[in-house]
């Protein structure tokens, strides 16, 4: 009986890790104090965001955040925590939860992983408040045609300068 569970356990630290190297981004965050109803509208949101989210034991995702090379993620599972995985979008996950955490005070971001990168609670708040990607495209390209406005508005003062005179 006892080596079954053990069996178990590995078998849910192997696959905890290979979902872990997978992912673009993890989010470790509170969920404490949640209703179901809460939990599952964040689950909801997620889902539909194409992320995952999950509720394991913190041995195990210590042992799979080491197995997986992110050992300064394994620091922060302790206490009940969630975690949620995006295999494709970057910033779901962390807006989303932010976002949700604003109207649950229950609900805090304690870290992730972005790229393969561990962030602390600020790097992944960070993340969160981006702007979305079509905004900062439109300020690329208003930064980049503001010169191009300066220079015709000169242009176009010295050619009415020229024919005052």
């Amino acid at each position: 009986m006892e080596k079954e569970v053990l069996t178990q356990k590995k078998a849910d630290v192997e696959a905890l890790t290979k979902k872990m190297q997978e992912a673009k981004t993890i989010v470790a965050f509170d969920y404490i104090g949640l209703t179901v109803e809460q939990f599952t509208t964040l689950r909801r949101q997620l889902r539909e965001a194409g992320c995952e989210v999950q509720v394991i034991k913190n041995n195990i995702s210590r042992r799979a955040s080491e197995a997986a090379g992110y050992s300064e993620l394994a620091e922060y599972f302790k206490g009940p925590k969630a975690v949620a995985f995006s295999n494709n979008d970057v910033v779901a996950p962390a807006k989303i939860i932010y976002e949700f955490s604003k109207n649950n005070e229950v609900v805090e971001i304690h870290a992730g992983v972005v790229e393969g990168k561990v962030e602390n609670k600020d790097g992944i708040i960070g993340l969160a408040t981006l702007p979305s990607r079509e905004t900062l495209l439109t300020m690329l390209a208003m930064g980049m045609l503001q010169p191009l406005k300066d220079l015709a508005v000169g242009l176009n003062m010295l050619t009415e300068k020229e024919e005052a005179n």
